[in-house]
């Protein structure tokens, strides 16, 4: 066992009125690799099969309405969710207080559900692994975003076998060489988040490659409703001190209701942790749909563009502009640390140019107009307007000098 880890804990985590014979397994597992480990019981119906280290009780405790709230539920589903809501706060008062060393889980569908909210919660890279019934389907509910390393319990979850043995064994083991060969992000070599779409590639592309040639360190994220998310998620695990948030498309797909939404808490990471921000509004003029028998009814008379068989794009109106600029204004008035919106008013993206399918100078004046009537600029919250296209090696010019000003007034070099 390194130094580091003399202090830290496996967290084993399962419902042990059901499946405490197998979390024990695990733990023991994990244990014999010389990794402390604690067990958790998470469950919300009976007694646990065997003894745990933290009990369902404690982590009930750390719900924000105590404990009489997760264990009184009568209703299962209620019960869940709140003893998910506990063992968050649990998990993120473990991390504050530098005693995680990983994070192990098993369950069937409500464990999976229950266990994944409070890893979803941790930083990335830490590790945690979820053996799980249901990993062999859609498991975007429950990874999300994370870093979630979910394997498939291959049979139930229920009692231990020559099958359930060989997985149980691979997992403590797989978490066990996690654990000792985690690397910490270096707190010296963050990097910069940058969002892109294919229609705002030009204008991305350049920014970066001038960016790497001075030795910066670029995490590109593609704009698809978790690109956004995820990259916030970097921002919370400090890996990213600085936002060059190009292509906010995912807020025309919230608003609108895209497949591709950023989600109700998009730019809170970047406003509470004090990142300089650089902001555009790539792709804002298109909300994304599959293939075109996809598209809604009400929506069939809209401005359509076949992207291709899987992607039908339609062009943001007037109205939906206006609510998008609305949306984000009301966030990014938030910020407490330099930020710099740049409007392109040549257009926003590569369809958005004269002669192109969404070229309509009516619904862009109507988002740039709205954002700056509504931002509440100040000495350290800006709007930049240029005549460019997004795409214009002009305009990708003027974002580096936006971000060398915000760096600026944030005292970073």
């Amino acid at each position: 066992m390194t130094q580091q880890l003399m202090n830290m804990f496996v967290y084993a985590v399962a419902t042990m009125d059901t499946k405490g014979d197998e979390i024990c397994f695990v733990a023991d597992k994990i244990s014999q690799t010389g990794i402390k480990v604690k067990i958790v019981d998470v469950g919300t119906a009976n007694s646990p099969q065997r003894s745990p280290d933290i009990g369902k009780e404690t982590i009930a405790a750390c719900h924000a309405r105590g404990a009489q709230h997760v264990l009184d539920q009568t209703d299962r589903g209620m019960a869940v969710t709140a003893m998910s809501e506990a063992l968050e706060n649990f998990l993120l008062q473990e991390l504050n207080e530098n005693r995680i060393a990983g994070v192990i889980g098993i369950g069937g569908s409500g464990g999976t559900s229950l266990i994944s909210r409070g890893m979803r919660a941790l930083p990335i890279g830490l590790p945690k692994l979820l053996v799980s019934t249901v990993a062999s389907g859609n498991t975007q509910p429950y990874i999300d975003c994370s870093d979630i390393t979910m394997m498939y319990s291959v049979v139930d979850i229920a009692g231990l076998n020559n099958v359930s043995e060989v997985i149980l064994n691979n997992a403590a083991h797989a978490l066990s060489g996690m654990v000792n060969n985690y690397s910490r992000p270096e707190t010296e070599n963050k990097a910069i988040g940058m969002t892109m779409f294919g229609v705002t590639t030009p204008c991305v592309d350049a920014v970066r490659k001038k960016l790497e040639s001075r030795g910066k360190n670029c995490l590109v994220f593609h704009a698809t409703g978790t690109g956004g998310r995820a990259m916030e998620s970097l921002v919370n695990s400090n890996y990213i001190d600085q936002v060059l948030d190009i292509t906010t498309t995912e807020v025309a797909d919230e608003i609108a209701g895209g497949v591709f939404p950023c989600g109700e808490h998009r730019f809170e990471s970047i406003v509470h942790n004090r990142i300089p921000c650089v902001m555009s509004l790539g792709a804002l003029d298109m909300v994304n749909f599959g293939g075109l028998e996809t598209v809604p009814e009400k929506f069939k008379n809209r401005n359509l563009y076949v992207h291709n068989p899987e992607v039908t794009l339609m062009r943001t109106n007037v109205e939906e502009c206006t609510a998008i600029a609305k949306w984000m204004a009301s966030r990014i008035n938030q910020s407490k640390a330099p930020f710099t919106l740049v409007i392109p008013e040549g257009g926003v993206s590569m369809l958005d140019a004269p002669g192109q399918p969404f070229f309509d100078i009516e619904a862009d004046e109507a988002l740039f107009n709205t954002l700056e009537e509504m931002v509440e600029q100040n000495n350290e919250r800006k709007i930049l307007r240029s005549s460019h296209n997004i795409n214009d090696p002009e305009f990708a010019e003027l974002l580096l000098d936006a971000l060398a000003d915000v760096l600026d007034m944030n005292g970073t070099p």
